[in-house]
């Protein structure tokens, strides 16, 4: 099935996720493919950083990232897009300058009509590493292992890598519960006697 523009929309079996670490310097991105509804490793697609010139204006490198997120979605045509979500640990020049990234990227996702998913960073390094406080290089380090990958990509590839991983957890905890409940069947009483 194709989309307009040409992408392919969903696949019967599987669903490609793209991960994004969000940055307006370095912006990571990670792509898995995952079966539907099933405890498999995700398949490993493709992973990345969108380098923007630091010696341009935000505004220019915004322009960059927006351009260069469409040619991702382009090339990579993902059905869903796990993206990190802001947390308190950044001063607020940080905050602020991370913002604008996720809201460039928002906007890019929303024009491409994809499902977007957020999730915090605890959470991510909680479900790749099982610490919610693990350093970015053990997160690295299993994001290796779990994809099958020979070199570790960048860290800021890997945090991409690590979302879409946390996504298709998340994914496979949710359609196995859908599962259960549709072939569960309500306990039946007995017919009562009516004497």
């Amino acid at each position: 099935m194709k989309a307009a523009g040409g992408r392919t929309t969903q696949r019967e079996d599987s669903c490609r996720i793209l991960g994004i670490d969000p940055g307006t310097i370095h912006c990571g991105y990670g792509v898995l493919e995952a079966q539907r509804g099933a405890f498999m490793r995700p398949r490993y697609i493709e992973c990345g950083v969108l380098e923007l010139n630091p010696r341009q204006p935000l505004s220019e490198r915004l322009v960059a990232l927006a351009h260069d997120l469409r040619e991702v979605l382009s090339e990579l045509a993902p059905d869903e897009v796990a993206l990190e979500s802001l947390y308190h640990g950044v001063n607020a020049q940080s905050a602020l300058r991370l913002g604008h990234a996720r809201g460039v990227i928002m906007l890019v996702i929303a024009e491409a009509k994809l499902p977007l998913h957020e999730y915090p960073p605890a959470t991510v390094k909680r479900t790749v590493a099982g610490n919610g406080r693990a350093q970015k290089v053990e997160v690295q380090r299993l994001v290796s292992y779990r994809c099958g990958l020979q070199q570790p990509p960048p860290l800021d590839a890997s945090d991409a890598l690590a979302l879409a991983l946390c996504h298709a957890q998340q994914r496979s905890l949710i359609h196995a519960a859908a599962a259960r409940r549709s072939t569960t069947k309500p306990a039946v009483s007995p017919p009562r006697d009516s004497r």
